[in-house]
Order: C-alpha cells, then sequence, then structure tokens
C-alpha cells in the first residue's frame, strides 16, 4: 500500500486542532522576539535577557507533574481551554506593562504567569494527539503538528520583528493574546476519537508514575536525556537579540529574521517527513541529527556574515526538526493512554529544562565569557552529549522503526 502524505490531516478534530496550535505559536513567537528585544533594549544586559527563561521554567518545574496527571484524570480538551485562557491573561499584562514602562520584575512576574499556563498546555496538548488520529496515523500527525508550530515559529518572530519595528510591542503583546483566544476557541470544537481516561484520585504516587514509566524504558529515557542536554547547551535564542543589536548589526527586522531562519528550516524538513513514510534506523537518525545540529551551531557563533549566520540557523532548525518528530512519535507510541499525560509532562519537563534553563545558561555563561564564547562553548558541548548518549543506551543506537518495540 503507497504511503498517504495527508493521511492525518484527513480527520476534522486533527484539523481543528493543528489550526488552533499554529495561532498559539504564532502568537507566542511574536511574543518571545518582542519580550527579548524590549528587556535587552531597556537594560542591556544579558543577565536580564537569561532572566526571561528562568521565570518561565519555574513554574514548570513545580507544576508539570501535577499537569501531567490532570491530563490524565480530566478532560484534555478543558484542560487546554484553560491553559490557553492563562497564556491570553498574561499577554494581556504585558501589553498594558508595556504602555506604561512599568518595572522590569512586573514583566517577570507576568512572564512566570505565562509559564504557569504553558506548563498546564504542553502535557494536554502532546496527550490529546493520539485521540485526534489513528495510531498508525500517528508519525504523520507529529510531522504535520511539527511542520505547522515550527512555520508560526518561523512567521512569529519576523512578524513580530516588523510590529515592533511599525508599531511598538505593546501592539504585539495584544495580538498574542488574540491568538490564544483563538486556540481555546478552536478546542472547544474538537471531538476526540477516545476521552481521556478519567475518575483517577490524583495523588503523589500518580504525579511520579510517568517518572518511573520513562525510568523502565531505556529509549525513552535516552531520546529525552538527549534533549534535554543537547538544547540545554545548543540553544541560541536568549542571545539572538545580542548577535543582531552588536555583533551582525541587522536591528530589530533582522533579529526577526534570525529567529525564524532556525524554524523555516524546521518546518521544511518536518513537510518532507511527512511526505515520506515511517523511519528506517531512527535510533541512528536521532543521533545523527543532533550532532548535525550541534555543528551548525558552532559554525553560527564563529560567523560575522549576517547571511551564513541565516544559513546556519536554518539547518539547525532542519537537524532539529528530526529530532522532534522521532523523539515526539517515539514517546505516544511507546506509551499508553491512561499514561500519555504524565510521561508528555515529564517529555515538556526535559523539554522546558532544555529550552528555558537553556536561556539562562545561555545568558549567564556570554556575561563571562563573551556571546561568541557561549555559542561555540555550546554547540562543542552538543556533540559531546551525542557521544555519550549514543555510548550510555546502546539501546537508542540499534533502534530501527519507532513501532517495534512494545511498552515496558
Amino acid at each position: 500500500m503507497s504511503h498517504d502524505p495527508y493521511q492525518a490531516l484527513r480527520y476534522p478534530a486533527f484539523r481543528r486542532f493543528v489550526a488552533g496550535h499554529i495561532l498559539a505559536v504564532l502568537g507566542q513567537g511574536m511574543l518571545a522576539v518582542t519580550i527579548g528585544w524590549e528587556i535587552y533594549d531597556r537594560t542591556s544586559s544579558t543577565w536580564a535577557l537569561g532572566m526571561v527563561g528562568l521565570v518561565q521554567v519555574v513554574p514548570l518545574m513545580v507544576l508539570i507533574l501535577p499537569a501531567g496527571q490532570l491530563a490524565d484524570s480530566s478532560d484534555r480538551r478543558r484542560i487546554l481551554i484553560l491553559a490557553e485562557a492563562t497564556i491570553g491573561l498574561a499577554a494581556l499584562g504585558l501589553w498594558l506593562a508595556s504602555r506604561r514602562q512599568a518595572p522590569i520584575e512586573v514583566y517577570y512576574a507576568l512572564l512566570a504567569l505565562y509559564g504557569v499556563g504553558r506548563t498546564f498546555q504542553l502535557p494536554a496538548k502532546q496527550a490529546i494527539m493520539p485521540n485526534l488520529v489513528p495510531l498508525g496515523s500517528l508519525q504523520n500527525a507529529v510531522a504535520w503538528n511539527s511542520g505547522g508550530w515550527q512555520g508560526a515559529d518561523m512567521i512569529g518572530p519576523a512578524v513580530g520583528g516588523f510590529i515592533i519595528h511599525w508599531a511598538g510591542a505593546g501592539t504585539v503583546y495584544a495580538l498574542s493574546a488574540g491568538a490564544a483566544l483563538a486556540f481555546m476557541a478552536l478546542v472547544t470544537q474538537i471531538e476526540i476519537r477516545s476521552p481521556a481516561s478519567g475518575g483517577r484520585r490524583v495523588s503523589w504516587r500518580g504525579f511520579l508514575e510517568g517518572i518511573r514509566f520513562v525510568r523502565r524504558s531505556p529509549v525513552l529515557l535516552a531520546a529525552m536525556s538527549l534533549d534535554l542536554f543537547a538544547v540545554l547547551l545548543g540553544g541560541v535564542v536568549a542571545l539572538l537579540p545580542v548577535f543582531a543589536k552588536e555583533i551582525l548589526l541587522v536591528g530589530p527586522v533582522g533579529l526577526g529574521w534570525l529567529r525564524a531562519a532556525q524554524s523555516f528550516g524546521a518546518v521544511l524538513v518536518s513537510v518532507g517527513m511527512a511526505h515520506r513514510p515511517p523511519f528506517k534506523r531512527a535510533g541512528r537518525t536521532l543521533l545523527a541529527s543532533v550532532a548535525g545540529f550541534g555543528v551548525a551551531i558552532i559554525v553560527f557563533g564563529l560567523s560575522r556574515n549576517y547571511l551564513l549566520s541565516i544559513a546556519m540557523l536554518f539547518l539547525a532548525g532542519g537537524f532539529d526538526a528530526i529530532s522532534v518528530v522521532i523523539r515526539l512519535a517515539l514517546t505516544q507510541l511507546h506509551t499508553p493512554d491512561e499514561l500519555r499525560g504524565r510521561v508528555s509532562a515529564v517529555n515538556s519537563l526535559f523539554i522546558g529544562m532544555s529550552n528555558e534553563l537553556g536561556e539562562t545558561e545561555s545568558g549567564m555563561l556570554a556575561s563571562w565569557i563573551g556571546p561568541v564564547g557561549a555559542v561555540v562553548a555550546g554547540g562543542v558541548g552538543v556533540i559531546g552529549v551525542v557521544t555519550a548518549v549514543g555510548w550510555a543506551w546502546p539501546e537508542l543506537r540499534t533502534l530501527d522503526r519507532l513501532t517495534e518495540s512494545s511498552p515496558p
């Protein structure tokens, strides 16, 4: 039977989910580039930029495990609706703070609220995907969803950069709030194929079940560890305002394109993967893609040419897209539905710590050894992580098709 590249998109619930998710990520991308530019423009401090990630990761670390169990014991649609409402409220608060030039501490408090919304959003939106399409279409759904949000993440920063220039940061925050509310509205129209398992009592033991499941699955643990440390070391997003303003000299519009380049590479690769049959040699492909990501980050850090910097971020995004699709499909296919919320929470904790703490690490390291040194050192660290993970977990190296092994 020939491969149908559009199989997941033939399900109305998945189409609504993807449309809403694209709008939400569009708003998040606009907000991310704007908050970085505004805080650095007001403070000229890489330390202040690093704090943007830290204040968002603290709610994640505290609340992600309860959020995961809630996604397994409650209506995942309702959780998404409440999470998007919280995100929209935080964005409206940033709009007001920007209009009144509020103290930077107010921005941090609103970003913490924003982080609370995203914490509850992450496991719910990951766990709901297998309820929208048959499991045989899940890798295709992950590829389309990844391509959609990467495309939105590509467009969002670029649009955000233009809006900062022409209308100011406050307009971006207002549009971001509207995008979150649009996702919320679309989620209310979703009909899932099978409801999330309900009626389970929320307990501390239940919080930890996702961690125990991942610990018993060497392949899942290896894939999540690889993502955690690779993005923790190789993330450059927090330092892009510094590169745009002081090294490449391209201003806020150029910053928007720098932010967009990585997502542009990711969306093209994700769409390409949707048109291909399921992976063979998935483990080796995952390791190779993360190593390629590290090499691209090193070259970006050393570049003084704007076009070369764009090209390296494009390649980094493409390599990252491969690892994202493999890891997310692996997580969902190897996890029973009654645990998907909690395992997705563990995955979100790994992702959140790598992204947000990676921003903090980049900002702090740049304040000590400079932005170029911080980026290059991070890329070298990524390659070291690939080597260590491949050696420590041979199960990942030998993983062939994503659907071959059964959950532990």
